[in-house]
C-alpha cells in the first residue's frame, strides 16, 4: 500500500468508526455488528502502526486508550466550577421564584434539566480538538485526567468549530453498565476462589465507580468500562448565543451528547409539574438522577442576577426526598479527630440505601445522641443526606427493648485513655492529649501534607502509619529528617518510592510562609488567617513575641482565635517543632517582595468591591493582594467606594451602579497596571 493509499484509508475508517460510534452511542442505534466494528477499528491501529505520520489527534483509536497516567497534574478552572444551592421544598422553589421576578421582572423563562448522579467534567477545546480534561476537584482547580476522556465515545475528541470554549458535563455509568461490571466482578471472583486469592470488591454504586474509573492509572481498563457523559452547559468568550437553550442546541450540533429530557418552562408551576412528573419517570431513566437543575435561560438576565460566593443566583437543584430505611443499632464507637475532637459514630446492622450498604453513620456529639435519646439495640431510621451521607433521624421507639441500655458518652480518650474535657459553650467533647494521642499526631501530619499546606506528593495515610509505626516519625517535622534508608524498610517502597517522597519533601521547602503558618494545625488558624496574620507580622519571631492585644489588632483576628494562638506557643513543644521546621529549611518570613509591598500601603485608606471570574487570581487571592497592599475590600457598592475591580461575567447591576455614581472601575489588567505603577 502506497502513503497516499494509507491516508486515504486512515481518513476513510476515521469517518466512518466516528459515524457508527455517534449513532450508538448519541442515538442508540446499532448499524454495524459489534465483531464488525471491532474489526474496522483493530484495521484502523494496525494502519497507523504501520503509517504513524497519519495518526490523527482526533483519531478514534484513542477511544482504546492504553496511556498510563502515574499521577493526575492539578489544572485551575478558568471558570471557576461552582456548585448550586439545594433545596427539597416546594415553597423554597416558589421562594427563589420571587427573588427572580424582584430582580429582573416577570419576563424570563427556565431551562429545566435532570440532576445526573455523575461526576462533573470540564473539557476544553482550542482550535476544533479536545485539549485538556480536568475534573470539579474543589471548585477552583482539578485533576487533569484528559487521557481517561478521550476513552469516553461520547465525548467528541474534535468538533467543527475553530474557536476556543469548554463544555461542561456529568461522566456518569449507566444503570445497566453498572450491573454487567458486577456480573463480570463476581464471576472473576468465582475463579478467584478456586485459586484461593482475595476476592476483588463489587462497586458500590454507579457514581462511585464513575468517579474511581476516572482517576484510574491505566486509559486502557477505563475505556474497558464503557462510561458516558451527557453535556449541559457551554463557555467562552463571542460564541454569539444569547440563552441557555440555544446553546445546549449547539452542542447537539457539535456533536456532543445531550440529553433530550430539558424542557424549557415558562412559569415556576410549569417547573413544578416537570419536577413532579420526573420524580415517577426517572426510576426508568437509563442514568442515577437525583433531582432537578432549573436554570433562568436568558444570558444577559443570568448577568444581571451574578453570583453569591459559592454558588450562581440564577440556578437552584431541586433535590428529591432521600431514600429512607430502618435497620439496628448494634454499637457506637468513637473517633478521635486531628485536633482532639471526639465523634461517636453509629455502628449498624447493614442496610441497603440508594444503592448501597450502609454500616456506620455519624452522630456529631453527645448533644446528637442525647436529642436521639438513643439505646443500645434501637431500631433506627436512616436516610443519606444529599443522597450521600448516612445519618440517623429518628428512633422507632415501639421497637426498644424495656431493658435496654441507654447510650452514655465515654469520658476518657479511646486512643490514649487520657480523660477528655468539654469547653463552655462548645458541642464536642476534646482530648487534651495534643503531643501524646497517636491518632492527633497522625491527623496533624495528615493536615500539613494536604494539598493547601505543605502539598507533600507521594505520601498519604498508609505511609504516615506506617512511618509511625516504626517511630521513624511523630511530628510533621521529622518527615524532612528522614533518609532513603528509612523509606526502605517500609512495606512496598522500593528506591523509586523513596526518592518520589523525598523529592515531595524537598519541593515543599518552597512553599510560602502564609502556607507553612496554615500547615502547622494551630486551632482556629485557618488558611484565610493564617495569611493575615503572615501578612502583618511578617515572620514567625513577630508573632510569637506579639502580645494578645497586638494580636487583636490584625483583621479578622477575634479573642478565640488570639488565645488558640497564645496557647499554642505556651507549650515547650510547640516551639521546639517550629525550630525544627526552621532547620529543615522551612520558610518562616514573608518573601522580600511580600513584605515590600506590605510595607508600602500603598492602597492605605482606599476600599475596593471586586465582581466577577479572574484569570490571574482566584477571588480569595485578588482579597489577600489588596489586603496585602493596605486596601480594604467590601461587600457593597457606595459613594465612598474607590474601585469596583471588575471581573468576567460581573453582574451588570454592580457595573451600572458604579458608573452612575461615577466609581473608578478597573479591569483586572487596569489592577495589575496600577500596582505595578505604585510598585516602581
Amino acid at each position: 500500500m502506497t502513503e497516499a493509499e494509507a491516508q486515504s484509508k486512515i481518513l476513510d475508517l476515521s469517518k466512518k468508526i466516528n459515524h457508527y460510534n455517534y449513532q450508538y452511542y448519541q442515538n442508540s442505534i446499532s448499524e454495524i455488528s459489534d465483531y464488525d466494528f471491532d474489526m474496522l477499528l483493530n484495521q484502523l491501529i494496525e494502519l497507523e502502526k504501520e503509517f504513524p505520520q497519519f495518526k490523527m489527534d482526533d483519531s478514534p483509536t484513542q477511544r482504546v486508550g492504553g496511556a498510563i497516567t502515574k499521577s493526575f497534574a492539578s489544572v485551575k478552572h478558568k471558570y471557576p466550577m461552582l456548585s448550586l444551592g439545594n433545596t427539597y421544598s416546594e415553597q423554597d422553589l416558589l421562594d427563589f421564584d420571587e427573588r427572580i421576578e424582584k430582580a429582573i421582572g416577570n419576563d424570563f423563562e427556565y431551562i429545566c434539566e435532570l440532576k445526573f448522579d455523575g461526576v462533573a467534567i470540564s473539557l476544553i477545546y482550542e482550535n476544533g480538538k479536545l485539549t485538556k480534561a480536568v475534573t470539579r476537584g474543589d471548585g477552583v482547580q482539578g485533576d487533569d485526567i484528559t487521557q481517561n476522556a478521550k476513552t469516553i465515545p461520547s465525548v467528541p475528541l474534535s468538533v467543527p468549530f475553530k474557536g476556543t470554549f469548554e463544555v461542561r458535563g456529568e461522566v456518569f455509568l449507566t444503570k445497566k453498565r453498572f450491573e454487567e461490571l458486577n456480573i463480570q466482578i463476581a464471576e472473576e471472583n468465582k475463579k478467584r476462589e478456586n485459586e484461593g486469592k482475595k476476592p476483588l470488591k463489587l462497586l458500590a454504586n454507579p457514581r462511585n465507580a464513575a468517579s474511581g474509573t476516572l482517576k484510574m492509572q491505566d486509559s486502557s481498563v477505563v475505556a474497558r468500562r464503557k462510561l458516558g457523559c451527557f453535556a449541559y452547559s457551554l463557555l467562552g468568550e463571542n460564541l454569539g448565543f444569547d440563552s441557555h437553550s440555544a446553546s445546549l442546541a449547539q452542542l447537539e450540533k457539535w456533536y456532543f451528547n445531550v440529553s433530550d429530557s430539558y424542557k424549557k418552562c415558562k412559569d415556576i408551576q410549569e417547573v413544578i409539574h416537570f419536577i413532579n412528573a420526573w420524580e415517577i419517570k426517572r426510576e426508568k431513566f437509563p442514568v442515577e438522577t437525583d433531582g432537578i437543575v432549573l436554570k433562568v435561560n436568558d444570558f444577559r438576565q443570568q448577568e444581571i442576577l451574578g453570583f453569591t460566593a459559592k454558588s450562581p443566583r440564577w440556578a437552584i437543584a431541586y433535590k428529591y426526598k432521600a431514600e429512607s430505611a430502618s435497620t439496628i443499632l448494634e454499637s457506637v464507637s468513637y473517633q478521635v479527630g486531628r485536633t482532639g475532637a471526639i465523634t461517636p459514630v453509629a455502628n449498624l446492622k447493614p442496610v441497603l440505601l440508594a444503592g448501597t450498604t450502609v454500616k456506620r453513620a455519624s452522630l456529631h456529639n453527645a448533644n446528637e445522641i442525647e436529642r436521639l435519646d438513643l439505646h443500645d439495640g434501637d431500631t433506627v431510621y436512616i436516610e443519606k443526606g444529599g443522597e450521600i451521607i448516612p445519618k440517623i433521624t429518628g428512633v422507632n421507639l415501639s421497637a426498644r427493648q424495656p431493658s435496654a441500655q441507654k447510650i452514655q458518652f465515654i469520658e476518657d480518650c479511646p486512643d490514649c485513655g487520657t480523660t477528655l474535657i468539654r469547653k463552655e459553650g462548645e458541642a464536642n467533647h476534646y482530648c487534651p492529649n495534643l503531643n501524646g494521642c497517636p491518632t492527633q499526631l497522625k491527623g496533624k501530619i495528615e493536615h500539613f501534607i494536604q494539598r493547601k499546606a505543605m502539598n507533600v506528593e507521594s505520601l498519604g495515610p498508609e505511609t504516615i502509619d506506617q512511618l509511625f509505626q516504626k517511630n521513624l516519625v511523630k511530628t510533621p517535622a521529622d518527615l524532612y529528617f528522614l533518609s532513603r534508608e528509612n523509606l526502605m524498610e517500609l512495606e512496598r517502597f522500593g528506591e523509586k518510592s523513596a526518592d518520589n517522597l523525598l523529592s515531595g519533601l524537598q519541593k515543599s521547602k518552597e512553599i510560602s510562609f502564609q502556607r507553612v503558618l496554615f500547615a502547622l494545625g494551630i486551632r482556629f488558624v485557618g488558611a484565610t488567617v493564617a495569611s493575615k496574620l503572615a501578612l502583618h507580622f511578617h515572620n514567625i519571631g513577630n508573632m510569637l513575641a506579639a502580645t494578645r492585644d497586638e494580636l487583636l489588632e490584625v483583621e479578622e483576628i477575634g479573642d478565640k482565635i488570639a488565645d488558640s494562638f497564645i496557647e499554642f506557643r505556651s507549650e515547650e513543644k510547640n516551639i521546639l517543632f517550629i525550630d525544627q521546621l526552621k532547620k529543615a529549611g522551612l520558610k518562616f518570613e514573608l518573601n522580600k517582595e511580600d513584605i515590600v509591598t506590605v510595607d508600602q500601603n500603598l492602597f492605605e485608606g482606599k476600599t475596593f468591591v471586586i465582581s466577577g471570574v479572574f484569570e490571574s487570581f482566584s477571588r480569595d487571592e485578588l482579597k489577600q493582594k489588596i489586603a496585602s497592599l493596605g486596601g480594604k475590600v467590601v461587600s457593597s457598592i457606595s459613594k465612598k467606594l474607590d474601585f469596583l475591580v471588575a471581573g468576567d461575567k460581573m453582574g451588570p447591576s454592580k457595573l451600572e451602579k458604579a458608573e452612575k455614581l461615577e466609581i473608578k472601575i478597573l479591569s483586572e489588567e487596569e489592577f495589575l497596571a496600577m500596582v505595578e505603577r505604585l510598585q516602581v
